[in-house]
């Protein structure tokens, strides 16, 4: 098990931006990058998925996208009881769900083990209900798991972070079994690309991604150094 490439990275905190402060489509402070090429719904179901919640979504997502052998991620609602929750309900902590990812990945070329890897080496895992200057369950850090097997590597993960003290504070992060992913508002799909002037985008994920990157360089998609 590769276990100490994960390494604590720091917070930003902002007090003044935050990802909850977006509450309805925006209106765009810059003209939207050109779209990616997209995977059709098709394709999609080839590949298996992972689900993580580690913060606002935006950050969460452009995290995941820039690793090797994942297809598609998709921002949304997890971990809560409500049905087709809104953004305005779950960021202003209305609802049981947090914000969270869809992974769509290829085991041929990233296992689940390096996505749990990635998942606790991109945030905070010992901040309670909170990330950067998101705070609130809603930001919450949870590996949910589909199956006894994703379930035994999540702890056993998480158990070898903590009996090599890798942090100072105990691990916060729920281990849970998947239920149901509710998929966000259009707008915030990709976020990050399509507003890479945004306030918050600048100075709280484009850091987190690149503190990411600096620590899983060989994990990356080409392009993506």
């Amino acid at each position: 098990m590769k276990l100490l490439q994960t390494t604590l990275l720091s917070i930003v905190v902002l007090a003044s931006v935050s990802c909850q402060s977006k509450t309805k489509a925006p209106v765009s402070e810059e003209p939207e990058m050109a779209a990616a090429e997209k995977i059709s719904p098709e394709e999609l179901q080839s590949y298996e998925t992972a689900y993580f919640a580690s913060g606002c979504f935006w950050c969460v997502e452009a995290i995941f996208e820039s690793v090797k052998g994942v297809k598609e991620v998709v921002s949304g609602y997890a971990g809560g009881s409500e049905d087709n929750p809104t953004y305005e309900q779950v960021s202003y902590g209305k609802t049981t769900h947090a914000e969270a990812v869809e992974v769509y990945y290829d085991p041929k070329e990233v296992s689940f083990l390096e996505l749990v890897q990635v998942f606790f080496g991109s945030h905070d895992p010992t901040s309670f209900n909170r990330q950067g200057p998101d705070r609130g369950p809603q930001y919450r850090s949870i590996a949910f798991y589909k199956n006894n097997e994703q379930q035994k590597i999540i702890e056993a993960y998480k158990k070898a972070l903590e009996d090599n003290k890798i942090y100072d504070r105990p691990i916060v992060t729920e281990v849970v079994p998947y239920n149901t992913f509710w998929k966000a508002e259009e707008y915030h799909q990709d976020y990050e690309r399509k507003h890479p002037n945004n306030p918050y985008i600048l100075n709280v994920s484009v850091p987190r991604l690149n503190r990411f990157k600096e620590n899983f360089q060989e994990y990356l998609k080409k392009g993506h150094h």
